[in-house]
């Protein structure tokens, strides 16, 4: 017998500073980091069971490594959750953290369980470079023009982007020198301190007479944005993917490291544990774009997620649109006609950094606190592209 689609409510969501590549982060693990805000998602409902979660979803783009051999498993571990409780590492690169927020509320939707947790860790300090530790691509790919697109790296398919839909160097560090003052601004008023579980780092330095001294550092503020950004700056800064291009340092992504997690429940579970539901879970979707024009996945993501949700594109009042790059996140908000007043009105990742798979559980957890903050926002989005050609969507609606 078919049963009801049930609903799915994120009732705590949390994450950990983002820090830079090589920052405040470069000693620590990334499933150290996952554990943290594993536990630090549990605790914020008191009376929950944990060995009643039905799952442990994590989104990891880079499954290798140190974050490699199932790091859900290995970090629900760590985080002393019972050993009944198990876990699984997803990877859609980009979008790992959000597909695992969608993969959690599928779960309870469909009736298969009744908490669960969607997550995502990614340390880019601990990846030698951009594709891993070893890069192998099909040598197909270059033997078929329509493939080619796959071995692009990320910052030439933003030239593309640029070049195909007229997003000139000063429109992109202008959106740049904003991402900075928006997330800078965000900072000051203290609109992170709730959604972030400060971390505390422990590095060992030499002492007097040849001990060793165990600094501590408490992590609770991201890394990334720059107070000192200005356009005279970011003009300064060269092209680094193409010859004659306008894609650069500044009105990029940051590479990133950091870690985040949602905890979903269905009603029943809701009353059961005495949670307070935060957000209902009301629609994904995914598409794909091709390769060499990856980063205009959310036009075609974005609206497949509305029509899901029975939604209008003016229904939603704040957008989390990562920013892999200036350039394509101006080609979606100009092509959707997105109203850049609700678009990452916190800053984008161009100041707050990327962390690859942990970017949509981080944004999420973002928005959710957001709209918790403010009564009158009803719809959020995150939205995404996404590597090799993809775009991913998710709506959530304040309870």
């Amino acid at each position: 017998m078919n049963q009801p689609i049930r609903d799915a409510y994120i009732v705590a969501a949390t994450r950990t500073a983002v820090g830079k590549r090589n920052g405040m982060y470069r000693y620590v693990r990334p499933d150290d980091l996952l554990a943290h805000v594993l536990r630090s998602v549990v605790h914020q409902v008191p009376g929950l069971e944990s060995e009643q979660i039905g799952d442990v979803i994590v989104g990891c783009a880079m499954p290798e490594a140190e974050q490699g051999m199932n790091v859900a498993r290995i970090g629900l571990l760590l985080a002393g959750l019972p050993a009944a409780v198990p876990g699984i590492t997803i990877n859609r690169f980009c979008a790992s953290g959000l597909q695992a927020v969608a993969d959690a509320a599928a779960r309870i939707r469909l009736g298969e369980a009744d908490v669960m947790i969607g997550a995502g860790t990614e340390s880019m300090s601990a990846m030698p470079q951009m594709m891993g530790n070893k890069v192998s691509i099909n040598p197909e790919v270059f033997e078929r023009q329509e493939n080619v697109g796959i071995a692009f790296g990320m910052g030439l398919t933003a030239e593309r982007v640029a070049e195909r839909w007229k997003v000139d160097r000063a429109d992109q560090d202008a959106f740049a020198l904003q991402s900075n003052q928006r997330a800078c601004a965000a900072i000051a008023a203290g609109q992170f301190s709730a959604e972030i579980a400060p971390y505390t780092t422990r590095t060992h330095v030499p002492g007097e007479g040849g001990a060793v001294r165990v600094v501590e550092k408490i992590c609770a503020t991201d890394e990334g944005p720059r107070k000192d950004s200005s356009l005279e700056g970011l003009a300064k800064l060269r092209a680094v993917f193409a010859s004659g291009g306008s894609v650069t340092a500044g009105n990029s992504s940051q590479m990133s490291d950091g870690a985040g997690a949602v905890l979903l429940m269905s009603e029943s579970a809701i009353k059961r544990y005495g949670a307070t539901p935060l957000a209902r879970f009301v629609s994904f979707a995914v598409a794909g774009v091709p390769p060499e024009i990856m980063g205009i996945g959310p036009i075609e993501a974005m609206p497949r997620a509305l029509k899901a949700g029975g939604l209008q594109q003016s229904d939603l009042d704040w957008i989390e649109l990562n920013e892999a790059f200036a350039a394509q996140s101006l080609a979606v908000i100009r092509s959707l006609g997105l109203d850049p007043v609700k678009v990452n009105p916190l800053g984008g990742a161009i100041a707050l950094g990327h962390p690859l798979g942990a970017t949509g559980a981080i944004r999420t957890a973002t928005l959710v606190n957001a709209m918790k903050r403010q009564p009158k926002l009803r719809y959020g989005m995150v939205t995404m592209c996404i590597g090799t050609g993809m775009g991913a969507a998710g709506i959530f609606e304040r309870c």
